[in-house]
């Protein structure tokens, strides 16, 4: 797909925009708005079951309006809100503070609903076509001037009265019409590749669970005579494997966070520490932090040998029941624990196998009053299924081979996200600049996504 560009350009004098069309306008945002740019309310709400949805920033943090990602107020909170500000369809949001700060969404629902304070809102006067100034605001340009004018308090914001004098080029109103209609086609059409990518990955991910799962649960074997094992979530295990509980096979311990009030504890320290976020990896290769040997000594830590498997205990979202192996000696912290295992019995890459396919059943074991937790006792009375040694080193390997290409299969997709990204950026500021000239542009009846995936590459 090739386009021409216009005949005459002129520049802006703006480094992060460059030459536009000699025609064109460029506009701050202050100057094509109905209302000046505004923001919700500058409080916290009280938040209920049901009601008017509450949108803030982790609801457009895609660059559409996901309602299930908002809470709920009361009509009442909503009337008072609404006096300030009150969405309309077609009006733009912007994120303008925390780690999304850019992020821009149209409006496309006529639903009673209300915003809080991250977000900004851009309601387009009748210079400028919204969908064309959603893709304006999108553009890698915009977004560089974005971040070009923010600053840093405790997170990354930028103010209205700055956003409100960010510039986008204007072209006339004809033009903007089919800018958009050109980029809602060829987004579109580019948003479908990447959904697919995406459900491939997410697919892949299933089927590596599976093959994880049922290797250390069913062996290699599909022929072996299997026998109950008495645990529901397991079901059959092959007859000539054990069930033994995890404390028979391993020491099973906790850690603990060194007072921060003790500078002698973490300044210049050399000893790793492992916080359990360090969890979300598959394998644990590098500390979270490092502690001294004086918190060694008196704190309830103690060094856990690489080849430990450790396991989230605490926490609503995604860190309970995780398992990742340690490559490492290491300490750690209180909302881990390490499970130790004895060699002559299980091999730690086959007990890292197994605790990781035990993510959900985990997670239902969880107990506590004001978080679901783990404890130490509840992952010492796990029972695992237990082939000799040798079955579960053929089983390591067999695992680690499947799980290879996988990780390949995953990679390609990966990339070919990326760079499907990348051509949809790319495509919306050469359009929205004018880099290209989209004026004879016309909606084919259809287009081959193969076509569309060549060009990508």
């Amino acid at each position: 797909m090739s386009f021409s560009s216009y005949g005459d350009y002129k520049d802006t004098g703006l480094p992060e925009l460059g030459a536009v069309p000699a025609h064109w306008d460029v506009s701050p945002l202050k100057h094509i708005v109905e209302d000046p740019i505004t923001d919700g309310p500058h409080e916290t709400p009280e938040f209920i079951a049901d009601g008017i949805p509450f949108v803030s920033a982790e609801a457009v943090s895609t660059g559409e309006i996901n309602f299930s990602k908002s809470r709920f107020i009361s009509q009442a909170d909503h009337d008072r809100y609404s006096k300030k500000y009150k969405p309309h369809r077609n009006d733009i949001f912007m994120v303008k503070s925390g780690a999304t700060t850019g992020v821009v969404a149209l409006v496309s629902t006529d639903q009673d609903f209300n915003i809080w304070s991250p977000l900004a809102v851009v309601r387009c006067s009748r210079l400028a076509l919204p969908r064309y100034v959603l893709q304006a605001m999108r553009s890698r340009n915009f977004q560089e001037s974005v971040r070009l004018n923010w600053n840093y308090g405790t997170q990354q914001n930028i103010g209205m009265s700055v956003l409100e004098n960010l510039r986008i080029p204007l072209p006339p109103i004809v033009e903007q019409t089919q800018i958009a209609r050109f980029l809602d086609y060829q987004t579109a059409r580019i948003d479908a590749l990447i959904e697919q990518q995406q459900r491939l990955i997410e697919l892949l991910k299933e089927k590596r669970q599976a093959l994880i799962s049922n290797a250390v649960t069913k062996g290699l074997d599909p022929s072996v005579p299997m026998k109950n094992s008495g645990v529901e979530w397991l079901g059959k295990i092959p007859f000539n494997w054990t069930l033994p509980k995890l404390g028979h096979l391993a020491r099973v311990i906790n850690g603990s966070t060194p007072s921060r009030d003790n500078n002698e504890y973490w300044s210049n320290g050399d000893i790793p520490w492992v916080a359990s976020g360090a969890l979300n990896d598959y394998q644990i290769n590098s500390a979270s932090e490092f502690i001294t040997k004086k918190a060694l000594a008196e704190c309830s830590v103690e060094i856990v040998p690489r080849g430990a498997v450790l396991v989230g205990l605490v926490g609503q979202g995604k860190t309970r029941g995780l398992a990742a192996l340690l490559n490492i000696d290491a300490t750690i912290n209180q909302n881990v624990c390490a499970v130790i295992p004895n060699l002559q019995k299980v091999l730690s890459e086959f007990l890292h196998l197994y605790l990781h396919s035990l993510y959900e059943p985990m997670r239902d074991f969880g107990r506590g009053a004001n978080q679901a937790a783990l404890n130490c006792e509840l992952v010492s009375a796990l029972r695992i299924p237990l082939p000799t040694l040798e079955e579960q080193s053929k089983i390591i390997q067999f695992v680690a081979h499947r799980l290879s290409v996988f990780q390949t299969l995953e990679a390609h997709a990966q990339s070919s996200i990326a760079l499907m990204q990348e051509r949809r950026s790319a495509l919306i500021s050469s359009a929205v600049t004018g880099k290209i000239d989209v004026r004879g542009w016309q909606s084919p009846v259809s287009a081959p996504s193969r076509e569309l995936e060549q060009e990508a590459v």
